[in-house]
């Protein structure tokens, strides 16, 4: 299926790895031009070489308030405009209630909610006065069904989806699609960081019985930004092997 993705011009936010990079790639292979970032500048290269020619990469820091937004203008920069935004940032760390300082929970608000407000400050108004642009936002699973020790990441990617919902009703009528996927485990680096030696376990709650592939989820958010998917805004689409268990 040809998704009409071709010289569109993609922002992916966290993409040196992980889903980030899945998305990128799955994007740059229906034929758009995407701009990823990392914080390591190595790393974000590397990346962009391994998707190929319609990649580039620059440096940026989301965890800094202000650093989306500096993405999103690079990237704008670099390609002329931005026609797609996926937001996506690294997870703060693991913890529970009893765990987690009050102090901590403004970085996890920075990382989590406010890098995704900021990209979208940046990249919808263009795409509003163009008439046609693409927000898909990986946020998590436990914004529906929240997960032990993640207190932090449950708290602020709930804020996150509030206010992708709220945005997908204003700039519907303009032709821009606003949708969030909530990955549930994936075979990344991040999920073997935060379940170590427990990742059997875990994996055996699993409807599916398997960690997720990462180029499967990429393969969902290019839908999601196709021309197929001009009627689908406002939703947030759990990817989880079955683990989300509500019948919303």
């Amino acid at each position: 299926m040809d998704l009409g993705l071709s010289g569109r011009r993609a922002a992916i936010g966290a993409s040196s790895g992980g889903l980030g990079f899945a998305a990128a790639a799955a994007l740059a292979a229906e034929g758009a031009r995407v701009t990823i970032c990392g914080t390591d500048a190595d790393r974000a290269r590397a990346a962009a070489e391994r998707i190929g020619s319609n990649a580039s990469w620059v440096v940026a820091d989301l965890s800094d308030p202000e650093g989306g937004e500096r993405f999103v203008r690079e990237a704008q920069r670099v390609m002329g405009g931005v026609d797609i935004l996926v937001t996506n940032a690294p997870g703060p760390p693991p913890g529970d209630f009893a765990h987690a300082r009050a102090e901590d929970y403004p970085r996890a608000l920075d990382l989590n909610l406010m890098s995704v407000v900021r990209m979208c400050l940046a990249a919808v108004p263009a795409m509003r006065e163009n008439g046609w642009g693409r927000v898909v936002a990986i946020t998590s699973i436990t914004v529906r069904q929240p997960i032990a020790n993640l207190i932090l990441s449950t708290t602020a990617r709930a804020g996150a989806t509030g206010f992708l919902k709220t945005l997908a009703r204003e700039v519907a009528a303009d032709g821009v699609t606003v949708n969030s996927v909530q990955p549930g485990l994936h075979a990344t680096e991040r999920v073997g960081a935060v379940y170590g030696g427990n990742l059997d376990a875990e994996i055996a709650q699993i409807p599916a019985r398997a960690l997720g592939e990462p180029r499967d989820f990429g393969a969902v958010v290019a839908f999601l930004c196709s021309e197929q998917a001009r009627y689908v805004t406002g939703t947030a689409i759990p990817v989880d092997g079955g683990v989300h268990q509500g019948l919303q």
